[in-house]
Protein backbone atom coordinates (compact mmCIF):
# COMPACT_ATOMS: atom_id res chain seq x y z
CA UNK A 1 0.00 0.00 0.00
CA UNK A 2 1.24 3.49 -0.82
CA UNK A 3 0.68 6.44 1.50
CA UNK A 4 -0.23 9.81 0.01
CA UNK A 5 -0.53 13.30 1.41
CA UNK A 6 -3.17 15.60 -0.08
CA UNK A 7 -3.62 19.25 0.84
CA UNK A 8 -7.01 20.13 2.37
CA UNK A 9 -7.87 23.79 1.83
CA UNK A 10 -10.48 25.84 3.70
CA UNK A 11 -12.36 28.70 2.04
CA UNK A 12 -14.65 31.51 3.13
CA UNK A 13 -17.66 30.59 1.00
CA UNK A 14 -15.84 30.37 -2.33
CA UNK A 15 -14.61 26.75 -2.35
CA UNK A 16 -16.55 25.95 -5.52
CA UNK A 17 -14.98 28.91 -7.37
CA UNK A 18 -11.47 28.25 -6.02
CA UNK A 19 -11.53 24.55 -6.83
CA UNK A 20 -12.90 25.34 -10.30
CA UNK A 21 -9.87 27.58 -10.75
CA UNK A 22 -7.52 24.77 -9.64
CA UNK A 23 -9.30 22.45 -12.08
CA UNK A 24 -8.52 24.96 -14.86
CA UNK A 25 -4.86 24.82 -13.78
CA UNK A 26 -4.43 21.07 -13.24
CA UNK A 27 -7.23 19.56 -15.35
CA UNK A 28 -9.08 16.51 -14.11
CA UNK A 29 -12.43 16.21 -12.39
CA UNK A 30 -14.20 17.73 -9.39
CA UNK A 31 -16.46 15.87 -7.00
CA UNK A 32 -18.45 18.35 -4.88
CA UNK A 33 -20.72 17.64 -1.91
CA UNK A 34 -22.62 20.49 -0.26
CA UNK A 35 -23.89 20.64 3.31
CA UNK A 36 -27.39 20.44 1.83
CA UNK A 37 -26.41 17.20 0.05
CA UNK A 38 -25.22 15.71 3.34
CA UNK A 39 -28.03 16.74 5.65
CA UNK A 40 -30.86 17.71 3.32
CA UNK A 41 -32.12 21.29 3.26
CA UNK A 42 -31.86 22.56 6.83
CA UNK A 43 -30.19 25.96 6.85
CA UNK A 44 -30.33 28.38 3.92
CA UNK A 45 -27.08 29.99 5.14
CA UNK A 46 -25.07 26.77 4.81
CA UNK A 47 -26.96 24.39 2.49
CA UNK A 48 -25.14 25.61 -0.63
CA UNK A 49 -21.70 25.74 1.02
CA UNK A 50 -19.22 23.04 0.03
CA UNK A 51 -18.87 20.39 2.74
CA UNK A 52 -16.20 18.49 0.79
CA UNK A 53 -14.64 18.77 -2.65
CA UNK A 54 -11.99 16.61 -4.32
CA UNK A 55 -10.03 17.57 -7.41
CA UNK A 56 -8.31 14.65 -9.09
CA UNK A 57 -5.96 16.32 -11.54
CA UNK A 58 -4.86 14.85 -14.84
CA UNK A 59 -1.27 14.24 -13.63
CA UNK A 60 -2.28 12.54 -10.37
CA UNK A 61 -2.47 15.75 -8.33
CA UNK A 62 -5.16 15.58 -5.64
CA UNK A 63 -6.47 18.64 -3.80
CA UNK A 64 -9.32 18.60 -1.30
CA UNK A 65 -11.20 21.33 0.48
CA UNK A 66 -14.37 22.79 1.91
CA UNK A 67 -16.05 26.03 2.87
CA UNK A 68 -15.83 27.20 6.47
CA UNK A 69 -19.19 27.37 8.18
CA UNK A 70 -20.16 30.24 10.50
CA UNK A 71 -18.19 29.80 13.72
CA UNK A 72 -15.51 27.65 12.07
CA UNK A 73 -12.27 29.56 12.49
CA UNK A 74 -9.36 27.67 10.99
CA UNK A 75 -5.84 28.95 11.55
CA UNK A 76 -5.45 29.95 7.90
CA UNK A 77 -2.47 31.65 6.37
CA UNK A 78 -0.07 29.09 7.81
CA UNK A 79 0.14 26.58 4.99
CA UNK A 80 1.90 26.38 1.66
CA UNK A 81 1.69 23.80 -1.09
CA UNK A 82 4.85 22.61 -2.80
CA UNK A 83 4.45 21.49 -6.40
CA UNK A 84 7.50 19.79 -7.82
CA UNK A 85 8.75 17.44 -10.49
CA UNK A 86 11.03 17.27 -13.48
CA UNK A 87 8.67 18.19 -16.34
CA UNK A 88 9.60 21.83 -16.84
CA UNK A 89 6.93 22.49 -19.47
CA UNK A 90 4.13 21.11 -17.30
CA UNK A 91 5.26 22.88 -14.12
CA UNK A 92 5.86 26.19 -15.92
CA UNK A 93 2.28 26.01 -17.21
CA UNK A 94 0.98 25.40 -13.68
CA UNK A 95 3.08 28.33 -12.42
CA UNK A 96 1.68 30.75 -14.99
CA UNK A 97 -1.92 29.77 -14.29
CA UNK A 98 -1.54 29.79 -10.49
CA UNK A 99 0.06 33.26 -10.51
CA UNK A 100 -2.55 34.83 -12.80
CA UNK A 101 -4.38 37.47 -10.74
CA UNK A 102 -2.24 36.53 -7.72
CA UNK A 103 1.03 37.83 -6.30
CA UNK A 104 4.53 36.57 -7.09
CA UNK A 105 6.74 36.55 -4.00
CA UNK A 106 9.76 34.81 -5.57
CA UNK A 107 10.07 35.00 -9.38
CA UNK A 108 10.21 31.66 -11.22
CA UNK A 109 13.90 31.41 -12.11
CA UNK A 110 17.05 29.32 -11.72
CA UNK A 111 17.76 28.74 -8.02
CA UNK A 112 21.02 28.32 -6.09
CA UNK A 113 20.31 24.57 -5.80
CA UNK A 114 20.13 24.22 -9.60
CA UNK A 115 16.39 23.94 -10.03
CA UNK A 116 13.88 26.44 -11.37
CA UNK A 117 11.91 27.72 -8.39
CA UNK A 118 9.26 30.31 -7.69
CA UNK A 119 6.72 31.19 -5.04
CA UNK A 120 3.36 32.88 -5.44
CA UNK A 121 0.08 33.42 -3.66
CA UNK A 122 -2.91 32.70 -5.88
CA UNK A 123 -6.02 34.86 -6.02
CA UNK A 124 -7.64 32.71 -3.30
CA UNK A 125 -4.78 33.26 -0.82
CA UNK A 126 -3.09 29.86 -1.20
CA UNK A 127 0.71 29.99 -1.14
CA UNK A 128 2.40 27.85 -3.84
CA UNK A 129 6.07 26.84 -4.05
CA UNK A 130 6.88 25.48 -7.53
CA UNK A 131 10.16 23.64 -8.06
CA UNK A 132 11.41 22.08 -11.31
CA UNK A 133 14.19 19.69 -10.33
CA UNK A 134 17.42 19.69 -12.25
CA UNK A 135 18.80 16.24 -13.15
CA UNK A 136 20.89 16.27 -9.94
CA UNK A 137 18.19 17.75 -7.64
CA UNK A 138 15.78 15.42 -5.80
Amino acid sequence: MTARVSPYLSFDGNAREAMGFYQSVFGGSLQITTFGDLHGPTDAATDSLVAHVVLRGASGIVLMGSDRTPGDHGAGGTQSITLGGDDETELTGYWKRLCADGAVTVPFARSPWGARYGRCTDRFGTDWLVNVASPSTP
